[in-house]
């Protein structure tokens, strides 16, 4: 009964993670010199669980469709995101909560729906 649910909820958050990601790379591998400039100058946009300050410079450079992405995939990768935060690199600091999360909410909540339909 509660199988069905939880499945489609780890495989929509899943999606979620693996689009966030995606658009991260894309972005990284488009604008390589931009990126790492703005890296340096200390505005990393891209970091999952933004600052307010963060979150609006964002919010300019980005769509209505890719800042909602970016928005469910700042919700999904909050709780992984400390364990990164003394990273410089932004790839580890986008990547890792991402694995994290997949790790979680794919594999966590693919074992969960299987236990709920009475599977081991």
């Amino acid at each position: 009964m509660l199988a069905r649910p939880i499945r489609i909820a780890a495989i929509t958050a899943s999606a979620f993670v693996v689009l966030g990601w995606s658009l991260f790379a894309i972005d990284q591998i488009r604008g390589a010199s931009h990126a790492s400039v703005a890296g340096i100058a200390g505005d990393p946009t891209t970091f999952p669980d933004p600052s307010p300050r963060q979150e609006k410079a964002r919010e300019r450079l980005h769509s209505k469709p890719r800042e909602f992405v970016d928005d469910v995939n700042d919700i999904l990768l909050a709780p992984f995101a400390g364990l990164v935060d003394q990273s410089n690199s932004q790839w580890v600091r986008v990547t890792i909560p991402a694995l994290l999360a997949l790790l979680v909410y794919g594999f966590g909540g693919g074992y969960l729906a299987r236990f709920a339909a009475g599977r081991p």
